[in-house]
């Protein structure tokens, strides 16, 4: 199964979607997705020119959208609030495909807390968890 995120209600937008694909959803709950950047981006141009490495703020975007995403369903939509405990134990890298996953763990009032992480063949190079606010939007 393979779902274009936006169909899923992701707001994102060209050139910021960092979810190529969502292969299973249950919403409320979980997600899980991929994306593989094709090393074109202009940021690999400084990030590094002889070592390019996928940022770890945009690993951390790409699982905050994931996370939305699994968070949605019934008109929910989300911010990212908050990141706690993010870590990078390995490098990702251009034109490998990156496998993401969030589960949420609890929520209080409009704020929903899901444990994520990114691996490359099983290698784990995002983890943590973030904090997204339920919000009104159009």
């Amino acid at each position: 199964m393979s779902i274009d995120p936006v169909s899923l209600g992701l707001p994102h937008r060209e050139p910021f979607i960092f979810v190529d694909e969502v292969t299973e959803v249950v919403a409320g709950e979980s997600a899980r997705g991929s994306k593989t950047f094709s090393g074109d981006e202009p940021m690999f141009a400084g990030h590094f020119p002889d070592n390019p490495i996928v940022p770890g703020v945009i690993l951390t975007e790409a699982l905050a959208q994931l996370a939305g995403i699994a968070g949605g369903g019934e008109g929910r939509r989300f911010l990212l609030s908050g990141i706690r405990a993010m870590k990078f134990p390995a490098a990702a890298r251009p034109r490998e495909c990156l496998a993401l996953f969030a589960k949420k763990t609890g929520s209080m009032g409009g704020l929903w807390m899901f444990a994520v992480t990114a691996t490359v063949d099983d290698c784990v190079v995002a983890e943590g968890q973030v904090v997204l606010n339920e919000v009104a939007y159009p």
